[in-house]
This record gives structure tokens, C-alpha cells and sequence, in this order.
């Protein structure tokens, strides 16, 4: 589950907010995304793969929020890791390689948001899940 987003680090380009086939983020009034709905998050890590300044931290547990010490977070080298060890940077990548896999974020999305659409159809007047 998204645990944390490191405004110092932020650069304010939203690949996050648009990368999250949940829309567990908001864009902020600062430019540093906004967790909005974290019932919502599905702990796919798309946020933080997408992040390329190394502003965000998902913790593993995909069922209760994890306590973090940012600070210590920040200085144990860990951000960003998980995209270095998937190859997700452009430096890193190659053509045809299965390390592409990370431009499936947007299809997800629009998948989810299908999802949701059919839903509303089926079911009208109920609350979206």
C-alpha cells in the first residue's frame, strides 16, 4: 500500500496520478500528488515504478497502511530501488526486452476505468466499489 510521497523529492509531473489504475492520487495544489482515496490502492507499485524522481515509497503489506520514518527511508538508499532492480529507468531499458512491461500502466488504468463504466451501467444507483 502507497506509504509515502516525499515532496522534497517531487517534481511535480503527475505520471504517478496518471500511472495509478485505481485513482488512488490526486493531483495537488502544490504539484506534489495527493493520497485521496488509499482504500483504493491495490499495491501494484505503478506509482512508485512510475516516479522518476524517487519521491515515492509503496510498502508491501496491500492490506494495512505501514508506519514509516521518512527520514530513515530516504537515507537507506531504498527509493527508487525497486525501479533500478526492474530496469524501469530509460537508461537501463531495451527495446523487445520484457523490461517494457512498464508501459502497461496507462492500459491498466483504462481498464479499470471500463471496469467501473460497466459497473455504473449494471448497476444504477449503487455506489461505486
Amino acid at each position: 500500500m502507497i506509504a509515502h510521497i516525499f515532496a522534497d523529492r517531487c517534481i511535480g509531473c503527475e505520471a504517478c496520478v496518471a500511472a495509478c489504475p485505481t485513482h488512488v492520487l490526486d493531483p495537488g495544489a502544490d504539484g506534489v500528488p495527493v493520497i485521496a482515496r488509499l482504500n483504493q490502492c491495490q499495491t501494484c507499485f505503478m506509482c512508485e515504478l512510475y516516479c522518476e524522481a524517487d519521491a515515492i515509497y509503496v510498502a508491501s503489506d496491500q492490506r494495512h497502511p505501514e508506519w514509516i520514518d521518512p527520514d530513515t527511508l530516504a537515507a537507506s538508499g531504498e527509493l527508487g530501488s525497486l525501479r533500478r532492480g526492474y530496469r524501469w529507468t530509460r537508461e537501463n531499458s531495451q527495446p523487445g526486452s520484457l523490461d517494457q512491461f512498464w508501459r502497461l500502466g496507462p492500459l491498466l488504468r483504462e481498464g479499470a476505468e471500463i471496469a467501473a463504466r460497466r459497473y455504473r451501467d449494471r448497476h444504477p444507483g449503487q455506489p461505486d466499489v
